[in-house]
């Protein structure tokens, strides 16, 4: 290993370094937009338990499309209004909350991208049973967004979230032929997503960090 390499190196791990301490020091901002999701699709996925089970009839066959295309939606217009306040708080340009944010982020796309890809699947097979799959790709996401958090802020608390997340996806998992699916989906997304979200809306300054 050259000398260059070897600076770019210890370069790095002081970048990493720096990164991790910012992170402790600086609250975390964007709790709200993970209660907005988690409150959002929570209650799109009891509305669609509701359309399985026969306790709610939109009259089409095109009703999951319209409840999880609607809770999408309302989903946008909150991010929307969310990341301009968040853009406007102490501590929102920080390297943490800048990595933080393109974590979950990705997250989001990534989310994006595999819904249609798993739409595209469904269509081209005939067969509805690969949408199974989804809640526990998004809970296993979240995992991966938790851990990025935990990682930046270095709390306890964090990183129970991010293990639940992974347990959750398998735990849903097990309920992928009965309607009670959508239950336990939307019970992990008020533990994983809403509840977690709220306590970091807790620890957002008002003013100043």
């Amino acid at each position: 290993m050259t000398d260059n390499q070897i600076q770019n190196l210890k370069d790095d791990i002081a970048f990493m370094k720096a990164l991790a301490q910012e992170g402790q020091q600086t609250p975390l901002l964007g709790g709200a937009i993970l209660v907005a999701a988690g409150l959002t699709f929570g209650l799109a996925s009891v509305a669609h338990w509701a359309l399985m089970t026969g306790q709610l009839s939109l009259g089409t066959r095109w009703a999951p499309l319209i409840i999880w295309g609607g809770a999408l939606a309302v989903f946008f217009v909150a991010l929307t209004v969310l990341r301009r306040r968040i853009g406007g708080k102490p501590g929102a340009g920080s390297p943490g909350n800048r990595a933080f944010g393109m974590a979950w982020a990705s997250v989001g796309w990534t989310i994006f991208a595999l819904s249609g890809a798993i739409a595209v699947i469904a269509y081209k097979t005939h067969s509805p049973i690969i949408t199974a799959i989804f809640p526990s790709l998004i809970l296993a996401l979240y995992g991966g967004g938790w851990s990025v958090a935990a990682a930046m802020a270095r709390k306890t608390w964090l990183w129970l979230t991010a293990i639940g997340s992974y347990v959750a996806a398998v735990v849903v998992a097990w309920f992928c032929t009965s309607p009670v699916i959508f239950l336990v989906y939307a019970a992990a997304l008020m533990l994983l997503a809403v509840l977690p979200g709220f306590m970091l809306m807790r620890q957002e300054p008002s003013d100043t960090i």
